[in-house]
């Protein structure tokens, strides 16, 4: 049967959907020896010979679905120009390639995901499934009831409101205080420039869950599979 040619390569663990229409429309893949560059180009996966980079590719593989409680300090990339720490540094054990599922930016920590089935992370890191996120931050100094309300109001940003969802105080030390919000917003940096606007600083920001997957007593730089029930929640969460 035929299909897309991003789809195979999605599937073949390649690269995410998104990420495989560049590599079609740049003259990266070729179908039995013809460099193919039409977005709506199909093949067959088991009959036709299909080329990335030169490399023959095989449809034939086990998808993984991984939960990685990322330390602040890496980069969530395969590869990094400045040769900082990445994620797939930490995945020691895993049986294939995988690539992240979303981002959490270079001083955050906490849960990423990772996989090989370009559909699955298609699903979880476009914006237009707003899937919930919790997070746990601490800002320097204390919030007053009043910050809170301005902070659930909307904080405007260049490109985006950044309005948590819910927000709540969490613990007060004497000087910063630890809160917990939920957002579904996937913008850069979001949280860390929305509390920057309202006058905060972020010293700490670690993600506790995405939709319901959560990190649970999984340690820091240790990853682990997902459960069947899981992945099959979280796809039923964005559908």
């Amino acid at each position: 049967m035929k299909e897309r040619l991003q789809k195979i390569i999605s599937a073949a663990g390649i690269a995410s959907r998104r990420r495989a229409e560049e590599m079609i429309a740049s003259g990266r893949v070729s179908v039995n020896g013809e460099v193919v560059k039409e977005l709506g180009s199909k093949a067959n996966a088991v009959k036709d010979v299909i080329r990335v980079d030169g490399k023959v590719i095989s449809a034939e593989k086990t998808n993984l679905y991984i939960a990685l409680n990322k330390p602040a300090g890496y980069v969530t990339t395969l590869h990094d120009p400045q040769n900082r720490p990445t994620v797939v540094d930490l995945l020691s054990g895993v049986p294939e390639r995988v690539y992240p599922a979303g981002r959490l930016d270079y001083d955050s920590a906490g849960l990423l995901l990772l996989t090989n089935d370009g559909d699955f992370a298609q699903k979880v890191q476009h914006p237009s499934y707003q899937i919930p996120k919790v997070y746990r931050v601490k800002i320097q100094g204390r919030l007053l009831a009043e910050d809170l309300k301005k902070i659930r109001d909307g904080i405007r940003l260049d490109d985006c409101i950044f309005r948590p969802e819910q927000i709540q105080v969490e613990k007060v030390n004497p000087r910063s205080c630890w809160l917990q919000l939920t957002l579904r917003e996937g913008k850069n940096r979001i949280i860390r420039r929305g509390f920057e606007a309202a006058g905060w600083r972020v010293s700490r920001l670690e993600r506790k869950s995405i939709g319901p997957v959560h990190i649970g007593t999984l340690k820091e730089g240790l990853w682990r599979n997902l459960t069947t029930k899981e992945v099959t929640d979280l796809i039923k969460s964005v559908k």
